[in-house]
């Protein structure tokens, strides 16, 4: 069990997305750490609703959370599109489509980007804390050796440079905290199952969230802006 014994004994955790494969096994693991007073899942079916495409529903649920005893001192983001029934991961340029380009960029960068807008002001500034968000190893430019996937590479890339934006403006007011993005490696769930490949280590959310947990444990704010893997190695962007 993930003790998360980085982090002082109070506060509150929340996880986005927390009704997917990932989010709800991270969910679950952290509230069994027991190192946190509260542990809030928040999805668009949630209490409240929050839904990345709506900027005031976003802002709503920072409010609520504003309004707690215990502020958030631990906040991941498990969402991410990669695919839906429309629209599937392009091989070649002549597949590119510009409302699946906005899709993806909608879901996995603005989105997230409007969390940090409004939940990132919410971390103590005292003590350590951390804002993740689920990215991709495919985002990086300079691992990219064989191209396809346009819109979630892309996507995924524009996330990775927004963590870096805002995780150096939050060092200026919070010294201690630390914004990163994590690789969750491939997962068992709808998002990467269906393009699970021979050769490729799949893992159940469950074993997937207690190694990203591990790496959040581990974190120091000289990791801040990174991209880090299930391993907690850093990966270039």
């Amino acid at each position: 069990m993930t003790q998360l014994s980085s982090f002082p004994a109070s506060g509150t955790a929340v996880v986005v997305g927390a009704s997917g494969g990932i989010g709800a096994a991270l969910l679950s693991a952290i509230d069994a750490s027991g190192r946190f007073e509260r542990t809030i899942g928040l999805s668009r079916r949630g209490d409240p609703p929050l839904d990345l495409l709506d900027e005031a529903s976003i802002a709503a649920a920072a409010d609520r959370l504003r309004d707690a005893d215990a502020a958030p001192r631990l906040i991941v983001d498990a969402t991410g599109f990669l695919h839906d029934d429309r629209f599937q991961p392009e091989k070649s340029w002549r597949q590119l489509d510009p409302e699946h380009l906005a899709r993806a960029f909608a879901l996995n960068a603005t989105g997230p980007a409007l969390l940090m807008k409004h939940f990132l002001p919410l971390l103590p500034r005292a003590g350590k804390a951390v804002f993740a968000t689920l990215s991709a190893r495919v985002g990086s430019i300079s691992d990219n050796r064989i191209g396809g996937w346009y819109a979630y590479r892309a996507s995924k890339a524009a996330l990775n440079q927004l963590v870096r934006c805002a995780a150096i403006e939050l060092g200026r007011t919070h010294r201690e905290a630390v914004c990163v993005a994590l690789h969750p490696g491939t997962v068992d769930t709808g998002l990467s199952a269906p393009f699970a490949k021979a050769g490729l280590e799949v893992r159940p959310p469950e074993t997937a969230a207690a190694e990203l947990l591990a790496v959040v444990d581990g974190l120091t704010p000289a990791r801040s802006g990174e991209l880090v893997d299930q391993k907690g190695e850093t990966v270039g962007f």
